[in-house]
Protein backbone atom coordinates (compact mmCIF):
# COMPACT_ATOMS: atom_id res chain seq x y z
CA UNK A 1 0.00 0.00 0.00
CA UNK A 2 1.45 3.27 -1.04
CA UNK A 3 0.53 6.53 0.47
CA UNK A 4 0.78 9.76 -1.43
CA UNK A 5 1.25 13.09 0.25
CA UNK A 6 0.95 16.37 -1.47
CA UNK A 7 3.36 19.01 -0.37
CA UNK A 8 2.39 22.60 -0.85
CA UNK A 9 5.00 25.28 -0.85
CA UNK A 10 3.98 28.70 0.24
CA UNK A 11 5.98 31.82 -0.45
CA UNK A 12 8.07 32.99 2.44
CA UNK A 13 6.38 35.63 4.57
CA UNK A 14 7.71 39.13 4.03
CA UNK A 15 9.94 40.33 6.81
CA UNK A 16 9.30 43.64 8.54
CA UNK A 17 12.76 44.75 7.42
CA UNK A 18 11.89 44.19 3.73
CA UNK A 19 8.66 46.13 4.07
CA UNK A 20 10.37 48.93 6.05
CA UNK A 21 13.08 49.27 3.39
CA UNK A 22 10.46 49.68 0.65
CA UNK A 23 8.48 52.19 2.72
CA UNK A 24 11.66 54.20 3.30
CA UNK A 25 12.45 54.20 -0.44
CA UNK A 26 8.90 55.38 -1.19
CA UNK A 27 9.10 58.17 1.40
CA UNK A 28 12.45 59.30 -0.01
CA UNK A 29 11.06 59.18 -3.55
CA UNK A 30 8.14 61.37 -2.54
CA UNK A 31 10.45 63.79 -0.67
CA UNK A 32 12.64 64.11 -3.77
CA UNK A 33 9.60 64.81 -5.97
CA UNK A 34 9.90 61.54 -7.89
CA UNK A 35 6.39 60.49 -6.86
CA UNK A 36 3.17 62.48 -6.85
CA UNK A 37 1.17 62.46 -3.64
CA UNK A 38 -1.47 60.13 -5.12
CA UNK A 39 1.17 57.71 -6.45
CA UNK A 40 2.96 57.75 -3.09
CA UNK A 41 -0.27 56.93 -1.19
CA UNK A 42 -1.22 54.17 -3.65
CA UNK A 43 2.23 52.55 -3.46
CA UNK A 44 2.27 52.76 0.35
CA UNK A 45 -1.08 50.92 0.41
CA UNK A 46 0.24 48.28 -1.98
CA UNK A 47 3.43 47.85 0.08
CA UNK A 48 1.42 47.30 3.24
CA UNK A 49 -0.80 44.74 1.50
CA UNK A 50 2.01 42.92 -0.34
CA UNK A 51 2.55 39.22 0.39
CA UNK A 52 5.64 38.49 -1.72
CA UNK A 53 9.01 40.15 -2.24
CA UNK A 54 8.31 40.45 -5.97
CA UNK A 55 5.31 42.68 -5.25
CA UNK A 56 7.52 45.00 -3.22
CA UNK A 57 10.26 45.08 -5.86
CA UNK A 58 7.83 46.38 -8.49
CA UNK A 59 6.85 49.30 -6.24
CA UNK A 60 10.38 50.69 -6.05
CA UNK A 61 11.87 49.57 -9.39
CA UNK A 62 11.81 53.11 -10.77
CA UNK A 63 13.16 54.64 -7.54
CA UNK A 64 16.13 52.41 -6.69
CA UNK A 65 18.38 54.06 -9.29
CA UNK A 66 20.38 56.35 -6.97
CA UNK A 67 22.98 53.72 -6.25
CA UNK A 68 25.68 53.37 -3.64
CA UNK A 69 27.39 56.75 -4.19
CA UNK A 70 24.23 58.77 -3.64
CA UNK A 71 23.46 56.87 -0.42
CA UNK A 72 27.00 57.53 0.81
CA UNK A 73 26.72 61.21 -0.09
CA UNK A 74 23.35 61.59 1.67
CA UNK A 75 24.76 59.72 4.70
CA UNK A 76 27.81 62.00 4.84
CA UNK A 77 25.66 65.12 4.55
CA UNK A 78 23.38 63.81 7.31
CA UNK A 79 26.32 63.12 9.64
CA UNK A 80 27.83 66.57 8.97
CA UNK A 81 24.47 68.20 9.62
CA UNK A 82 24.05 66.30 12.89
CA UNK A 83 27.54 67.34 13.99
CA UNK A 84 26.87 71.02 13.26
CA UNK A 85 23.58 70.81 15.18
CA UNK A 86 25.39 69.32 18.21
CA UNK A 87 28.06 72.01 17.98
CA UNK A 88 25.45 74.78 17.74
CA UNK A 89 23.56 73.35 20.75
CA UNK A 90 26.77 73.14 22.81
CA UNK A 91 27.64 76.76 21.97
CA UNK A 92 24.11 77.87 22.79
CA UNK A 93 24.00 76.03 26.13
CA UNK A 94 27.18 77.71 27.39
CA UNK A 95 25.71 81.16 26.69
CA UNK A 96 22.36 80.54 28.45
CA UNK A 97 21.56 81.86 31.93
CA UNK A 98 21.74 79.20 34.63
CA UNK A 99 18.67 77.85 36.36
CA UNK A 100 19.82 76.37 39.67
CA UNK A 101 18.18 73.11 40.64
CA UNK A 102 16.40 73.68 43.96
CA UNK A 103 16.94 71.75 47.16
CA UNK A 104 14.75 68.62 47.01
CA UNK A 105 11.54 69.01 48.96
CA UNK A 106 8.13 67.40 49.38
CA UNK A 107 6.43 69.77 46.93
CA UNK A 108 7.43 70.43 43.32
CA UNK A 109 8.85 73.76 42.20
CA UNK A 110 6.08 75.36 40.15
CA UNK A 111 7.21 77.47 37.19
CA UNK A 112 5.12 80.07 35.40
CA UNK A 113 3.92 83.65 35.13
CA UNK A 114 1.65 83.56 38.20
CA UNK A 115 3.18 85.31 41.26
CA UNK A 116 2.27 82.28 43.43
CA UNK A 117 4.76 80.05 41.57
CA UNK A 118 8.09 79.18 43.20
CA UNK A 119 9.82 80.40 40.01
CA UNK A 120 8.03 83.32 38.40
CA UNK A 121 8.92 84.04 34.77
CA UNK A 122 7.44 87.33 33.58
CA UNK A 123 7.22 86.67 29.85
CA UNK A 124 4.14 86.57 27.62
CA UNK A 125 5.21 83.21 26.12
CA UNK A 126 5.16 81.56 29.57
CA UNK A 127 1.81 80.26 30.85
CA UNK A 128 0.51 81.23 34.28
CA UNK A 129 1.08 77.65 35.47
CA UNK A 130 3.63 76.39 32.93
CA UNK A 131 5.67 73.49 34.39
CA UNK A 132 6.92 71.89 37.57
CA UNK A 133 10.27 70.47 38.64
CA UNK A 134 10.61 67.86 41.36
CA UNK A 135 12.88 65.13 42.70
CA UNK A 136 11.45 61.63 42.15
CA UNK A 137 13.38 58.46 42.93
CA UNK A 138 16.66 60.37 43.17
CA UNK A 139 16.23 62.00 39.74
CA UNK A 140 14.97 65.42 38.70
CA UNK A 141 11.73 65.29 36.69
CA UNK A 142 10.34 68.21 34.67
CA UNK A 143 6.63 68.09 33.83
CA UNK A 144 4.80 70.40 31.44
CA UNK A 145 1.45 71.41 32.92
CA UNK A 146 -0.43 71.93 29.65
CA UNK A 147 1.32 75.18 28.79
CA UNK A 148 0.30 77.07 25.66
CA UNK A 149 3.79 77.57 24.19
CA UNK A 150 5.36 74.38 25.47
CA UNK A 151 8.32 73.23 27.50
CA UNK A 152 11.43 71.78 25.83
CA UNK A 153 14.50 69.93 27.08
CA UNK A 154 17.55 70.00 24.82
CA UNK A 155 15.34 71.13 21.94
CA UNK A 156 12.72 68.39 22.33
CA UNK A 157 9.18 69.20 23.34
CA UNK A 158 8.10 67.75 26.68
CA UNK A 159 4.83 65.87 26.62
CA UNK A 160 4.07 64.76 30.13
CA UNK A 161 7.23 64.39 32.21
CA UNK A 162 10.93 63.91 31.43
CA UNK A 163 14.05 63.28 33.51
CA UNK A 164 16.46 66.25 33.46
CA UNK A 165 20.09 66.59 34.53
CA UNK A 166 22.68 69.19 35.34
CA UNK A 167 23.68 70.87 32.05
CA UNK A 168 20.42 70.26 30.16
CA UNK A 169 18.95 73.15 28.17
CA UNK A 170 15.34 73.83 29.21
CA UNK A 171 12.89 76.27 27.65
CA UNK A 172 9.58 77.57 28.93
CA UNK A 173 7.89 79.29 26.00
CA UNK A 174 10.65 81.49 24.53
CA UNK A 175 12.77 81.66 27.71
CA UNK A 176 15.73 79.26 27.78
CA UNK A 177 18.06 78.26 30.61
CA UNK A 178 20.83 75.78 31.39
CA UNK A 179 20.13 73.62 34.43
CA UNK A 180 22.88 73.79 37.01
CA UNK A 181 23.42 71.94 40.30
CA UNK A 182 24.44 73.97 43.33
Amino acid sequence: MTSSFEFHTYPARLSDAERDRVLAVLREGAAQGKLSHDTFIRRMDLALAARRSEELAVLTADLDTDGRWARRLFGAVGRASAFSARLRRAWQIERLPKLLLPDPGPAPLRIGRDPMNGLRLSDDTVSRLHAELMMQGGRWVLRDLGSTNGTTVNGRRVTGAVVVRDGDMVSFGQLSFRLAAH
